[in-house]
């Protein structure tokens, strides 16, 4: 990888810290834990369609990482990882079916594929399977959630090839 390239990776990140960073600061206006835009994302799903699978990993490891370190909340560590790297997978899959016009739509089978690696998590520690019941509400939150990080990647896509 050029130094460039890790260079922009590296910005990529850091945005992406930073807004998950604000985001944390504003108040959750659903009585549901959990639920949130999460509008770093936009960040990760223009990198899945700009950057190889290894370097979008990387990226996502590293923002979760020092999002949970950051935020205080190390046990938010495997209920990322688990969302985000599932997310991540189906996207990289999605990218070969769906173009770049219709991105956001991947961005919402990634928004259910996170909150299905997260209930999976918190299934796995708590051993409550009354959490399912939780389930449909991250359904869809996490449909309107993708939805609009997939519009906004989608929207910043072009003017961004500039930078390129």
């Amino acid at each position: 990888m050029s130094a460039k390239r890790l260079a922009r990776l590296s910005v990529l990140t850091a945005v992406a810290l930073i807004i998950f960073i604000v985001e944390l600061q504003i108040p959750n206006p659903f009585p549901i834990p959990g639920i949130k835009l999460g509008l770093a994302n936009i960040v990760t799903v223009y990198a899945v369609y700009r950057y190889r699978a290894l370097e979008v990993a990387m990226m996502v490891g590293v923002r979760i990482t020092l999002g949970s370190v950051f935020s205080g909340n190390i046990m938010a560590l495997l209920y990322s990882a688990c969302g985000s790297f599932l997310c991540l997978l189906g996207m990289l899959f999605l990218k070969r079916i769906i173009d770049e016009k219709h991105l956001w739509i991947a961005s919402v089978f990634g928004a259910l594929l996170h909150n299905t690696g997260q209930m999976a998590a918190a299934l796995l520690v708590t051993q409550t399977t009354s959490l399912l019941l939780y389930y449909p509400f991250l359904v869809v939150s996490g449909c309107l959630a993708g939805a609009f990080t997939g519009l906004c990647a989608q929207a910043i896509m072009p003017r961004l090839r500039r930078w390129e």
